[in-house]
């Protein structure tokens, strides 16, 4: 793809053009990953001033340079296009340049506080079953097919993500499912995306350090349900909506399009009813309304589905994935079939297989609705004690601390409160916060987050669950001197190993 910079020039109101009007082989904003004749966007954040790497990018072969900065002077031999604000240059910019790529496939969003990872995945599962060629976005990876490439967000920014879809068009993906984070709708990072059916899972507290306020929150997941109802290139756009959640009133009021609702507590187009949950399974009926006025989702009404995955809160993400599934004209025996052969998501309730007479799961939970769905989760579960390990992560929403403090100490047998990602913040500090949750119980707090599980599971007996929580499928842990290799998960199979060849 080629164009000039006159022609991007044309699409921002009040830009400018420093120096010559020359042609544009690709945008980029890592000067690391310039090439000839690129496009250098000199983004300016909190950390990292994109205008101190102009020279490597000119190294490289930058032929331009796009900057807000009014009275900017280019180095000689480079042009420059100067913009009144970059976020909304780039929204315009960038999807042109790859010649809006997400119009060529379908495109699935999802978002809320929690549940969008699995039910990415779960919708995953179900198109390749249906035998489409299936891209996806999200927390844990991108995926083109089976290759898989790094994210470092879990909506990509505008460059990157309208550069992977102009990948995945080029490999001819013909389904993409995608997490749509609230920073991304804020920020949109999403612009040019023309989204064919969306899913809202959920509102609960997260993110207030950006948005400031719940208002605010939902404010940022509405836009994705507003983009859904405008007229597009591509037919048939869907909203699909929980009804149980107290957020689905305002974000059905920005649905001008087709809806379908799914709820397990209130009426909805999909319901679960007959719910069984075991250690590792769970069944139950998915049943269409019957309203008069209302459509039947599935043939006969329901269907049976036993699954290898547990907890309400994948009830509520099988509902999402099946809804949005049928919305793009999935048969539901695919889709039946699809979900029954589904594992679970790297990071989300993972079990920690092992010959102990005890549980050990690895969960991400990081907000207090996700630690409590997975505390109440493995009360059903189990009869032995819960034991708990978690923290808050640094320089993120200090008001939810307490909130989940209070919640582990009231649903677990044994609380300890270990770090997180402390980042730049004072480990002990955030410790503090959480201890005010959790106030007079019982608890430890060890702020080595190793010692913290090795701990948890030193006090197991038979028939107990150790819960380590917050950093899921994370494989890192971010200090204030630098980020180190860190997977709980192979941390507590080297405690339960311990442990276990000790007794």
């Amino acid at each position: 793809m080629i164009k000039t910079l006159g022609e991007l020039a044309l699409l921002i109101p009040n830009a400018k053009i420093v120096g010559s009007d020359v042609s544009i082989s690709g945008i980029e904003h890592d000067s690391r990953k310039v090439t000839a004749k690129n496009l250098f966007v000199c983004m300016e954040g909190a950390h990292v001033d994109g205008h101190n790497f102009i020279g490597r990018a000119l190294k490289r072969g930058a032929v331009a340079v796009m900057t807000a900065r009014q009275n900017f002077t280019p180095p000689e031999n480079i042009s420059a296009l100067i913009v009144p604000d970059m976020l909304t240059a780039l929204a315009v910019v960038v999807p042109y340049f790859y010649d809006y790529p997400a119009r060529a496939m379908r495109v699935v969003g999802v978002t809320g506080t929690n549940g969008k990872t699995t039910t990415t995945y779960m919708l995953r599962e179900i198109f390749r079953s249906a035998g489409l060629s299936v891209g996806l976005i999200g927390t844990i990876q991108i995926l083109i097919g089976d290759e898989s490439l790094p994210n470092p967000n879990t909506t990509p920014n505008v460059i990157y993500l309208q550069h992977v879809f102009a990948e995945m068009r080029k490999r001819k993906i013909q389904v993409v499912v995608m997490e749509v984070s609230s920073h991304a709708l804020a920020e949109n990072r999403v612009a040019g995306v023309e989204f064919d059916t969306v899913v809202f899972t959920n509102l609960t507290q997260d993110h207030l350090d950006f948005h400031g306020t719940m208002e605010n929150y939902l404010r940022a997941k509405t836009k994705l349900f507003d983009a859904v109802s405008r007229t597009g290139r591509k037919p048939s756009k869907t909203a699909v909506v929980n009804v149980d959640d107290a957020a689905a009133n305002e974000i059905l009021r920005h649905c001008l399009c087709k809806k379908i609702s799914y709820g397990v507590k209130n009426f909805a187009d999909l319901r679960a009813v007959d719910v069984h949950l075991g250690i590792d399974k769970l069944e139950f009926e998915i049943k269409s309304a019957t309203a008069d006025n209302e459509q039947f989702l599935i043939p006969n009404s329901s269907f049976h589905i036993a699954l290898q995955v547990t907890g309400m809160f994948n009830v509520y993400n099988v509902l999402a994935a099946t809804s949005a599934a049928l919305a793009e004209n999935i048969r539901p025996d695919v889709i039946k079939c699809a979900l029954e052969n589904f594992r679970s998501v790297p990071g989300r309730f993972e079990r920690i297989f092992s010959d102990a007479p005890f549980e050990v799961i690895v969960d991400y939970a990081h907000t207090p609705d996700g630690l409590k769905n997975v505390l109440q989760t493995a009360r059903q579960i189990t009869a032995g004690k819960i034991i708990t390990v978690f923290g808050c992560g640094g320089d993120r929403d200090n008001s939810k601390r307490p909130i989940m403090g209070k919640l582990a100490a009231e649903l677990s047998d044994i609380v300890i409160a270990t770090s997180d990602n402390p980042r730049t913040e004072d480990p002990e500090k955030i410790l503090d916060d959480i201890e005010v949750g959790i106030g007079d119980k019982t608890h430890e707090r060890i702020t080595d987050r190793r010692a913290a599980i090795f701990r948890a599971v030193e006090l197991t007996e038979a028939g107990d669950v150790v819960l380590i929580l917050g950093k899921g499928h994370e494989t890192y842990q971010i200090l204030n001197s630098g980020t180190i290799h860190f997977d709980d998960r192979e941390v507590a199979r080297e405690a339960v190993k311990e442990v276990t060849s000790n007794e």
